[in-house]
């Protein structure tokens, strides 16, 4: 988007007519003093901008409010922006590209004609201005938060800074920042329905210090993002220099010792498929891991619980239900029923060995022997 030099087009030497062609320009919000492109393939509008250049080259555009449950034409809100088709090319496959300048904000009085396209009757609107030492101050206060906004927004280049630098209007000034704002279509359409000028740079400042303070977060959060995977990536490869270096020696570190030491001691546990499938994977994942990190001592344990479980080992069942009587009685005071039900489960245990019996499990406070 940019802005027309005023001596060339100036909105005192155009005259704007009363009854306009009106563009539906969806959730666009176009500003006065601003270039925008416009494309389009749709057979009403591309007649519409064809009649339009044909004639006084002024095409009405106003905004459609997307939550509305009402059809055109009374979607549209009752301000918007009378634009001059400044450049128009059509294209082989029947559709327009135009450039369009914002002449003057206007109020849409009355729809007067809605097939093939529509005509409205409108109303010309003047900027209410007063060149003051408030208005200058924040004229200079927006300028100052564009600049600001420009250098953080990687979608905005730095020459658009400059170019609102050279922008003497104040009303001119809050219209080129807004059509270069990342804005709500009611935010933009705010900041053109308000005809005072100092009004207008406020909202608009508003708008831009939320900006700003957004892209000035998103810039904090990147920093330290880039700081810790900087950090982690030299981490990394003083890791591996370490690793070449030891190598070159015949030396391994700690930790990588710890790691062939735990590879052995799973080859040995003699675990099952899919067991030892998943101690390689866990073991992998814990060799990548720096050792100062939280889930490091989590991921050695449970290796540790894995390869201390009796996968290859078991020993015989001792179902002398005399003997575990003596036992019992030695060992524990009173718990009688407690040692009655141990007694009925190897007393069934001993009769038929291949039942699947319950598993046994034993409640209660800490030092009453749930363990021995």
């Amino acid at each position: 988007m940019l802005v027309k030099q005023e001596e060339k087009v100036t909105k005192e030497r155009i005259h704007i007519p009363e009854e306009l062609l009106i563009f539906p320009s969806g959730e666009t919000v176009i500003f006065p003093a601003i270039i925008v492109p416009l494309g389009t393939t749709d057979a009403k509008a591309v007649k519409l901008i064809d009649e339009a250049a044909s004639g006084d080259k002024m095409v009405g555009f106003f905004a459609q409010r997307p939550d509305s449950d009402k059809s055109l034409p009374d979607n549209l809100y009752s301000v918007g922006t009378v634009a001059l088709i400044a450049r128009m090319f059509k294209l082989p496959d029947g559709s327009v590209r135009a450039l369009l300048q914002g002449i003057s904000r206007a109020r849409l009085k009355e729809i007067t004609q809605t097939e093939p396209y529509l005509k409205a009757r409108v109303e010309k609107l003047e900027d209410e201005v007063e060149q003051t030492t408030e208005i200058e101050a924040l004229s200079r206060n927006l300028r100052g938060l564009f600049q600001k906004v420009v250098e953080l927004a990687p979608n905005l280049p730095a020459e658009l800074g400059i170019a609102a630098l050279n922008i003497p209007k104040p009303g001119i000034l809050a219209g080129f920042i807004a059509a270069h704002l990342n804005l709500k279509l009611e935010e933009a359409q705010e900041i053109l329905e308000t005809l005072s000028v100092g009004e207008r740079i406020r909202k608009l400042t508003a708008f831009l210090s939320r900006e700003l303070e957004v892209l000035e977060l998103g810039s904090k959060i990147q920093s330290q993002v880039k700081q810790e995977m900087d950090r982690a990536q030299r981490e990394f490869y003083l890791r591996e220099q370490l690793k070449a270096i030891q190598k070159e020696l015949g030396e391994l570190d700690e930790r990588t010792m710890e790691i062939n030491e735990l590879r052995e001691k799973i080859t040995q546990a003699g675990l099952p498929a899919e067991a030892q499938k998943e101690a390689e994977r866990e073991l992998d994942r814990l060799a990548k891991m720096p050792p100062a990190a939280a889930e490091y001592t989590v991921s050695r344990t449970y290796l540790d619980w894995l390869i201390s479980l009796p996968w290859s080992r078991s020993t015989e069942d001792n179902l002398d239900i005399a003997r575990a009587a003596r036992v019992l009685d030695e060992d524990h005071y009173n718990l009688e029923k407690v040692k009655e039900r141990i007694l009925d489960y190897l007393a069934v245990r001993k009769l038929k060995p291949d039942t699947k019996g319950p598993i046994l499990c034993f409640v209660g406070p800490p030092g009453t022997g749930k363990t021995s």
